[in-house]
């Protein structure tokens, strides 16, 4: 997968997932920090497959129906890197998410929560 990870994001996330055999760029080495949402999808969805974040507000702010990109969305309570480590391996297990798919990274190594299109309510998925 190729991965864009966002300027909100940890940037430690691109080594531990290109040991995991992604390609990753961070939305810095692309040249487009300070993009709107909007903005940033657009030109990232031709160069990559996934958005990973911490914006828990993309969801309700975007429409993803007819986007080439998938989006995780690490919800933590805090910005901290060693705080957000134990999240890693679920971005990793979220990528074989498809084009317009958003999902929730969990703390367990291999749990993801999808956000479902066009409503509040969540439901849980573990993978094993």
């Amino acid at each position: 997968m190729r991965v864009l990870i966002d300027e909100c994001a940890p940037r430690a996330l691109k080594p531990f997932l290109s040991r995991e055999d992604h390609e990753c760029g961070t939305v810095q080495e692309a040249g487009w920090a300070g993009k709107e949402n909007g903005d940033l999808l657009s030109l990232a969805e031709d160069a990559f497959d996934v958005l990973i974040t911490l914006d828990t507000n993309l969801s309700y702010q975007q429409n993803l129906a007819g986007r080439k990109i998938a989006i995780v969305v690490i919800r933590s309570s805090s910005n901290r890197l060693d705080h957000l480590r134990q999240f890693f391996p679920a971005c990793a297990s979220a990528l074989t998410i498809r084009p317009g798919e958003i999902v929730r990274a969990a703390r367990s190594a291999s749990t993801f929560t999808p956000i479902p299109k066009r409503t509040s309510a969540l439901a849980s998925v573990t993978f094993q």
